[in-house]
């Protein structure tokens, strides 16, 4: 488990099949579940979806088949990050909510061989597939839980993974300073300890809070950093947070007015994330998000973009992201002169922000009401929810 705080996931990898080959030989089924559970992560890690799925599902079935609880309790975590990577939020949250549910409270502080505790490590994934669901009371609430047996452990890993899912979840809704807060947090307590997992998506989510907080002299230094940190994990096969992070560090780019590199990074996010649906409905929308800034406006592409974007958030009821396509094509048909399509989209926005109590956006979706004008002729909320963009 060094190797995997190390990101060193090729050496794990190879450490777990000679392990497999030892467990199968012995003909040890506890073993070889735990084995297959751990890989189910590696691979995860190293962006192999479809084999974390088949190994992790393995480890589940011998589990089962054992009635061991805790061998349950590892592969189960572990097929919930694979399906978090898939995009498949909704999954994730009824697997995690199962599994949370089944681990004993005395055994709350156990890590059962993983790198952080199962109980802080399932609260993480079930809270970012929350928010990305725009589920934010209930991802609230076991970001509570996380925080606690996290700082309680006093195991560092664990802590890094309660401050991951809050970060996570305090900029999908858009409240920037607590996310400022937790990411701050995390990249302190990553660098203090010199683990290297994890560390370049933190940081990236720190170069978007920052440049969403206004403070561009410090989000270019993290932009700046995060790149060096994502090619370098990229060169050791690491690549299952490079698509989110490269269109984190994308949207801190386009907020200090860089395109070009946003468009780079944009562009890098979606070549990143081909088997990870979620965060290539981000990067689309944010590479639609650039093709109608007012500096090089093109609406042809900009819809485009938001429709593929749509498209996806609504197959994987990504509402927070939903709401951002809407606002988005709302802002280009205003740019355009269509005033039908731009009251149409720009109060769906409004009212999918509102539903989940997300105060940053709603303001924006509001400040461009306004820019359209005649807001008076909106049309009625039960009407406009029925037009798709």
């Amino acid at each position: 488990m060094v190797l995997r705080q190390l990101g060193e996931g090729r050496k794990m990898l190879e450490r777990l099949r000679e392990a497999e080959v030892i467990a199968e030989q012995l003909r040890d089924d506890r073993r070889l579940g735990q084995v297959c559970a751990l890989m189910a992560t590696v691979h995860s890690t190293l962006g192999e979806l479809d084999e974390a799925l088949a190994i992790g599902t393995r480890g589940l079935d011998i589990a089962q088949r054992l009635g061991d609880l805790r061998v349950r309790i590892v592969a189960a975590s572990h097929l919930e990050q694979a399906h978090y990577y898939r995009g498949e939020y909704e999954h994730t949250v009824e697997s995690a909510s199962n599994s949370l549910a089944a681990l004993p409270a005395d055994w709350a502080h156990e890590n059962f061989g993983m790198t952080a505790l199962p109980s802080v490590f399932g609260r993480a994934h079930l809270i970012m597939s929350l928010a990305e669901l725009g589920r934010f009371a209930e991802a609230a609430r076991y970001e509570a839980e996380a925080t606690r047996f996290a700082e309680s452990s006093e195991h560092v890993f664990t802590i890094g993974w309660a401050h991951f899912g809050a970060s996570m979840l305090h900029l999908v809704q858009g409240d920037w300073a607590k996310a400022r807060l937790r990411v701050e947090r995390w990249i302190a307590m990553l660098r203090t300890a010199n683990v290297a997992m994890l560390l370049p998506w933190a940081v990236a989510a720190s170069a978007w809070a920052l440049a969403q907080s206004g403070e561009a002299s410090e989000a270019l230094d993290r932009i700046r950093e995060a790149e060096q940190l994502l090619e370098c994990e990229a060169a050791r096969g690491i690549v299952a947070y490079g698509g989110w992070a490269y269109g984190a560090v994308g949207r801190a780019c386009l907020l200090l007015g860089q395109l070009d590199a946003a468009r780079r990074l944009g562009d890098r996010s979606v070549a990143s994330s081909r088997r990870q649906s979620g965060f290539t409905a981000h990067a689309l929308r944010l590479l639609g998000d650039i093709a109608i800034d007012a500096n090089g406006f093109d609406a042809e592409t900009g819809e485009a973009y938001y429709g593929e974007a749509l498209a996806l958030a609504n197959r994987q009821r990504m509402r927070p992201l939903a709401a951002h396509c809407h606002l988005g094509l709302g802002r280009l048909y205003r740019r355009a002169g269509n005033t039908e399509h731009t009251h149409h989209c720009l109060t769906i926005a409004k009212i999918m922000y509102r539903e989940m109590e997300m105060g940053f956006w709603v303001n924006q979706a509001e400040a461009e009401i306004m820019k359209a004008g005649d807001a008076g002729h909106i049309q009625p909320a039960a009407e406009v929810l029925n037009v798709r963009c």
